[in-house]
């Protein structure tokens, strides 16, 4: 049986063509050895492959923990798992000439042959990113896009101990480093060794792309900094980004805040997230006009989008850069006490921005999403951060996937919200405590309208108008007139 799962796999990588024809025999002992065989007998299997990759791979770690060749662990089998799919790729030099061969055709040529060894290699997690929940929710600013994400598997219990005793290791220095790149992986940091990067030149600095292995919309990548340095928006970071959408036209990049809770979860290592998908964000119209002096070039609005925006546009990328480093220098020591900004407690900075770049037809935007990271005793996780009412559904922070209007909510939501369902029904829901008052509203709201058939309808409405709330929380500008008030002044001081 291991025989017919190794050939299978051996097949559907040809079939994909990770592989050659010339290199079936290499690669197949390649794997062979990992699973301790030291024979193959070559047979005529009448069973047909109807198993992709995911599965075929699922089916051969089974095999390894049944033999005892690996522990029966989460960590081990990720680990196995990766080094079988690393017996058949080519190696970095390999993909990256492969890759700016097929960039001088097209650069959507190049992204779409890289995207599609990412999956190929199961280094993108496709099966298990299936399990996702996915729709879309209808608000007064576009539809928005809510993802209840159950790609990433519970850690064994067994691995989380082990992980408590192991010595530390500071290789790789974080999940971004290059250095993960062939990375076996370790208890307590992900498989790597199927992981492939694409060398970029960016400011004459080398950057690298690639696809996060849990994509929560098409095409999702990350470009990361050759070295281990801080997060900081700055006017370089206007200008990397306004470049790498130059070379690749048909994706969007932008990066996430540079400090704590209104920035990304790693803020150890500079990186953009960016992709092939058009956000809620990116669609929104203009809300109003304005014009900067001095930027001739440049036509400025804000946009109608629950969080503050300014979006800026030109032909020119040079002159775009420098009006949202004028944008960025205001705006990291403006303060506005009427609306509860201040750009600074003691020697602590608040203010800063998430900068989204694309590019439509001729014309560059530059999105400047504007960020405050106070708290007071009120709100001690941020005043301009989802606040407590919509705790129950989203706690975590504001970063740049959700900023541009896709939620990324916990796998726990999978099994509440059924209960809250059935509570709303008069069925013996049993709703966890946080979601007691939501519910009973909810329950309220709909007597006589929810049934069996809309009900699941009618409660991811509602979260999308939670997710919504979380938005309007992390504006810094409301969207009343106290606030829209406040964002003119602001403006007027540019």
């Amino acid at each position: 049986m291991i025989n017919q799962l190794v050939q299978h796999l051996i097949d559907q990588a040809l079939a994909v063509q990770l592989i050659e024809r010339e290199d079936e025999i290499y690669a197949r002992n390649q794997i062979l050895s990992l699973l301790c065989l030291t024979e193959f007998k070559i047979e005529d299997f009448a069973e047909k492959n109807s198993l992709e990759i995911p599965d075929l791979l699922d089916a051969i770690v089974d095999y390894a923990c049944e033999q005892e060749i690996i522990e029966d662990m989460f960590d081990a089998k990720e680990i196995f798992s990766s080094k079988i799919m690393n017996c058949l790729m080519v190696r970095p030099s390999t993909v990256n000439q492969l890759f700016f061969e097929k960039y001088k055709q097209d650069p959507k040529t190049a992204t779409d042959y890289f995207y599609e060894l990412s999956k190929n290699s199961n280094y993108i997690q496709m099966k298990r990113i299936g399990n996702n929940i996915e729709y879309k929710a209808a608000t007064e600013y576009g539809e928005i896009d809510i993802t209840i994400n159950l790609s990433k598997p519970e850690k064994d219990p067994r691995s989380i101990e082990l992980e408590r005793t192991v010595k530390k290791v500071d290789y790789p220095k974080c999940l971004l480093c290059v250095e993960n790149e062939g990375y076996a992986g370790r208890v307590g940091h992900p498989a790597r060794s199927n992981h492939r990067m694409i060398r970029l030149k960016l400011l004459d600095k080398t950057w690298y792309l690639q696809y996060s292995p849990y994509v929560y919309y098409n095409e999702h990548c990350i470009v990361l900094s050759e070295t281990h340095t801080d997060m900081k928006i700055s006017r370089e970071t206007f200008l990397r980004l306004l470049t790498f959408v130059e070379q690749f036209p048909h994706y969007f990049v932008g990066s996430n805040a540079d400090i704590p809770i209104v920035g990304g979860s790693i803020l150890s290592h500079d990186h953009y997230q960016g992709g092939h998908y058009e956000f809620a964000m990116a669609k929104a119209e203009d809300d109003w006009t304005f014009e900067m002096a001095g930027f001739s070039q440049v036509t400025a609005s804000i946009v109608k989008w629950p969080m503050s925006v300014i979006r800026l546009r030109s032909a020119q990328i040079f002159e775009l850069v420098e009006a949202g480093a004028y944008v960025l220098a205001k705006w990291k020591n403006y303060s506005d006490e009427q609306v509860g900004i201040l750009a600074w407690t003691g020697e602590t900075p608040h203010n800063t921005i998430t900068p989204i770049a694309r590019k439509k037809g001729d014309t560059y935007e530059l999105d400047l999403v504007l960020r405050n990271n106070r708290t007071n005793d009120e709100h001690p996780m941020g005043i301009f951060h989802p606040h407590a009412d919509v705790h129950h559904i989203k706690k975590e922070n504001i970063g740049l996937i959700e900023v541009m209007g896709l939620a990324v909510l916990p796998a726990r939501l999978k099994e509440e919200l059924v209960e809250v369902e059935q509570f709303i029904l008069g069925k013996s829901g049993e709703v966890e405590d946080y979601h007691e008052s939501w519910a009973e509203e909810l329950k309220a709201r709909y007597y006589g309208v929810a049934s069996e058939t809309n009900v699941e309808s009618l409660v991811r409405k509602e979260v999308g108008k939670k997710f919504l709330k979380a938005l309007e929380d992390a504006g810094v500008f409301k969207h009343d007139e106290v606030g829209m008030e406040g964002f003119k002044r602001f403006i007027q001081s540019l």
